[in-house]
């Protein structure tokens, strides 16, 4: 069996918070054996890969660490864990709106969390700087559609700013990519970021993992579609 199950189903056990007792429980088999696959002790017939891979709602080809995506899983808000440190703050839109909020608020915890690991003041305040842009963008596409809304709500004239947003984008991006490939300005040493691996990923954000790949896959899914 592929050295990844072990690793795999362990950490899918720990993202749901799910005791070894209960999944053994519900797949049928003693909690002995379930730990003996996960420590990779023991390797499991096909049957029960197949019905784990239903269980944890992905496919067997992610169990086998053959693909970093989880595929035809649909995962809803009550799926996704919630990082933010203001738990108060519920959105009242649309429980899809909720679960795209979790998607893209975990994964900018996890891309923050690298860039930060780089030690790059420039790299961070770039992607920051990226990202912030990308808020005003939508926000003030959707502020602006109300034709009652006064633009002096806003410092940037009403006929630029698309462009010139567009345009803090595109040299924040360019800025971003700059700095990850090349050398940090301030210190004059090249910017050490980890190898972000599948297995590096999944260990160092056993949680979130789920929802960057999510963003992932929807992205590469949308993009293609246009070639």
């Amino acid at each position: 069996m592929n050295t990844n199950f072990p690793r795999t189903i362990s950490l899918l056990r720990k993202e749901k918070n799910l005791s070894q007792r209960k999944v053994a429980k519900e797949l049928g088999v003693s909690q002995a054996v379930l730990s003996h696959y996960e420590n990779g002790l023991r390797e499991p017939g096909l049957e029960f890969v197949a019905k784990i891979a239903d269980y944890y709602k992905v496919s067997t080809d992610f169990l086998l660490g053959r693909t970093m995506s989880r595929e035809d899983y649909t995962i809803t808000a009550e799926d996704l864990p919630d990082s933010s440190q203001d738990k108060d703050n519920v959105l009242r839109g649309s429980m899809m709106a909720t679960l795209n909020k979790k998607l893209i608020f975990n994964s900018l915890s996890i891309i923050f969390d690298i860039v930060g690991k780089s030690k790059n003041k420039k790299l961070i305040t770039e992607t920051a700087a990226f990202f912030n842009a990308a808020i005003y963008k939508v926000f003030r596409s959707l502020y602006s559609a109300n034709g009652k809304n006064s633009e002096d709500f806003f410092s940037v004239n009403e006929k630029l700013w698309p462009e010139l947003t567009n345009a803090e984008l595109s040299m924040s991006f360019a800025h971003i990519k700059s700095e990850a490939e090349g050398l940090d300005a301030e210190k004059g040493s090249v910017t050490e970021l980890p190898e972000l691996s599948q297995e590096y990923i999944a260990k160092e954000y056993p949680v979130l993992t789920q929802s960057l790949l999510s963003v992932l896959q929807g992205v590469g899914k949308r993009i293609g579609k246009k070639d």
